[in-house]
């Protein structure tokens, strides 16, 4: 074991424990519940408000001319329109997440992918959600339909690495997946450009 992992499991064993006491649901939505659970942290009593998310999957769709699909939709919680990887819901708690990029992919762009790869995982707000998303990166793009639901309003947009690489560092996309898939995918494959 080196000596950092050894440092940080140090760490770990050194810390308090965090005891749950119990967990109420507070609120049942279509894509997540809201609880408040009673702990003990630092031998006080508290209450912490926690989301559960049963998980999404996103993909980073590349062109055979490396231009990167985006899709710009509406977000209720920012209201704006964001410039995004493609992305969506578990259809079902356990889905698997390649199953889900896949139908995504194709649900928003109109693109299906000869080839999908796993490529990082994120948890999108770790303070109070689960929420957990799987990113594929899908090539070797094929044109078929888009079946949008129908409160969605998505534009895809062709773009250069670079192009997108310049909006994160300027604050201009600001989704956290997003910037995770694209800063993945350019160190990993792009790095030596």
């Amino acid at each position: 074991m080196d000596e950092k992992k050894r440092a940080e499991g140090n760490q770990q064993e050194a810390m308090p424990p965090v005891i749950r006491l119990g967990r109420e649901l507070k609120y049942q939505g279509t894509i997540l519940k809201i609880y408040e659970d009673r702990v003990i942290a630092n031998g006080h009593e508290c209450r912490w408000d926690f989301i559960h998310h049963d998980g999404a999957a996103a993909v980073i769709p590349v062109t055979d001319e490396g231009k990167i699909l985006m899709v710009r939709q509406y977000r209720n919680a920012l209201d704006r329109f964001t410039l995004e990887i493609p992305a969506g819901k578990l259809d079902e708690p356990g889905e698997p997440t390649l199953e889900c990029a896949t139908r995504e992919l194709e649900e928003e762009t109109g693109f299906r992918a000869g080839s999908m790869e796993f490529l990082i995982s994120v948890n999108t707000t770790i303070a109070f959600c689960d929420e957990h998303i799987d990113i594929y990166l899908a090539r070797d793009l094929k044109p078929s339909h888009q079946h949008l639901d129908e409160d969605e309003v998505i534009q895809v947009e062709s773009w250069e690495l670079k192009d997108l690489e310049d909006l994160i560092f300027a604050g201009k996309i600001t989704d956290a997946k997003t910037i995770a898939a694209i800063t993945a995918y350019a160190r990993k494959y792009c790095s030596g450009r």
